[in-house]
């Protein structure tokens, strides 16, 4: 503001240059620090992003921990584990066939998804040396997989 009311008291062939100066950057100068943003985000992104990754897989490993304890206790009490067809319910609602049931083992009244927003797989008897199977089919949601799809699972330490 204060320079335009100095052009105003001047000549007007200097006016004129005066109001046709702009302040600002020139396009090669936002080019460059597009380019350099550019640059950083190429660097770091990926980084990051694998981090997420890593922590959602972390995350699962403690949901499964917590389970397999919740399913300990659920054993303890009724002498086995529940059903396949009954699965994790088993640990917020008592089951039709079950007497000596002393839940909720979990807290709330519904399983949570893994990190990736699906169920969790839950079979018994287990068949990898376990008494149970319990698996996130990770990011992609299907069994096998590697990076951000590979599978957590109770066997795997």
């Amino acid at each position: 503001m204060h320079k335009r009311q100095n052009c105003l008291n001047r000549p007007k062939h200097l006016r004129r240059r005066l109001l046709l100066q702009q302040e600002g950057f020139t396009l090669v100068e936002m080019l460059v620090v597009i380019a350099i943003i550019g640059l950083v985000v190429g660097l770091v992104g990926p980084r990051v992003l694998n981090h997420l990754s890593d922590s959602k897989t972390k995350a699962a490993r403690i949901q499964i921990e917590g389970f397999s304890q919740a399913l300990d206790l659920y054993y303890l009490d009724n002498g086995s584990y529940p059903a396949t067809n009954v699965g994790l319910a088993a640990l917020v609602q008592k089951p039709n066939d079950t007497e000596r049931w002393n839940g909720p083992y979990l807290k709330g009244n519904a399983i949570p998804n893994d990190p990736w927003g699906k169920p969790y797989a839950y079979a018994f008897p287990g068949t990898h040396g376990m008494p149970f199977d319990l698996v996130s089919f990770g990011a992609d949601g299907r069994e096998g997989g590697t990076d951000s799809a590979l599978d957590v699972a109770n066997w795997q330490k």
